[in-house]
């Protein structure tokens, strides 16, 4: 579900109209650059779309509620849906978000070796499509018990909370206009003309450490990531930028040597359109995960 994006009035779609580029140059020739949730009646309309084309249950995975209303708008959606919906704060961003999606996609296509996780009696309609989805399918032998909605929401929950997510700006201004950072914490950026290090903490973004130099607040990246690694083998990691990723490559080549692990385990991704309309030009990030 793409957010909006207002440039100097013009609103575009994220990664339907509007490339996180063509945003870079709006930000460097100083436009006026705004984002919004997506409206209740968008998730209405997905939310029917998916229970026609034979969804049972939705689970759906939404950045932090601290700095979007976008989870605000999928819970209003959720109370006209169709077919139930399970509404995840996913109280991170970038892709803390995406990780804790992808695991919650593997484990709905994933049968249990046990009964699934749930709060709920599983007698109402969608448990009744299941299981008679699971006879016309496995007569000829058991069939598999598949996750309900919520243990897939449960996982994507779970994956979020573990996600750890480290950003680099070159200004905390636009943080500031945007609302997302206080007017004390934003002035820390330019003291001394010291680099912020941002995290996401508890859903929202704060100033986590302030460094003198790019590239020692870029080498305190590469090494907050390695040492959750070292604390999580088998974690996922990925390295954020906005404009050109070279970089981010040499970060994320960092990361993986550090951590003895292939370089294409260490996934290079850009920002995003909304994500840079917040920060601004500039942005490094990494993100530990579990999933």
């Amino acid at each position: 579900m793409p957010l909006d994006v207002s440039i100097d009035g013009a609103r575009y779609s994220e990664g339907v109209d509007v490339t996180p580029e063509q945003l870079l140059h709006a930000l460097e020739r100083g436009a006026k650059v705004t984002t919004s949730q997506p409206p209740p009646s968008a998730f209405a309309a997905a939310y029917e779309r998916a229970a026609e084309a034979g969804a049972h249950e939705i689970v759906s995975v939404h950045l932090s509620g601290e700095v979007s209303g976008t989870v605000r708008s999928a819970r209003t959606a959720a109370t006209v849906s169709p077919v139930p919906v399970r509404v995840v704060d996913s109280r991170t961003a970038a892709l803390g978000l995406g990780f804790a999606a992808l695991a919650a996609a593997r484990c709905a296509g994933t049968p249990l070796e046990r009964p699934p996780v749930t709060d709920e009696p599983d007698d109402g309609v969608g448990g009744a499509v299941r299981r008679w989805v699971t006879r016309r399918v496995h007569r000829g032998g058991p069939a598999p018990v598949w996750p309900d909605a919520a243990e897939v929401a449960h996982v994507a929950a779970s994956v979020a909370e573990s996600a750890r997510v480290w950003f680099l700006v070159d200004s905390l201004e636009h943080l500031r206009r945007g609302g997302r950072l206080g007017t004390a914490a934003a002035a820390l950026g330019t003291v001394l003309g010291l680099r912020p290090i941002l995290a996401v903490q508890d859903g929202r973004l704060v100033v986590s450490e302030k460094v003198r130099t790019r590239r020692a607040a870029r080498e305190r990246l590469e090494q907050l990531a390695l040492v959750e690694l070292a604390e999580r083998p088998g974690a996922r990691v990925a390295v954020h930028h906005v404009g050109p990723s070279d970089v981010a490559e040499e970060v994320a080549a960092h990361v993986a040597a550090g951590a003895g692990v292939p370089l294409e385990d260490v996934l290079v991704a850009d920002a995003g359109a909304v994500l840079a309309a917040h920060v601004g030009p500039g942005l490094l990030a990494v993100v530990v995960s579990d999933g």
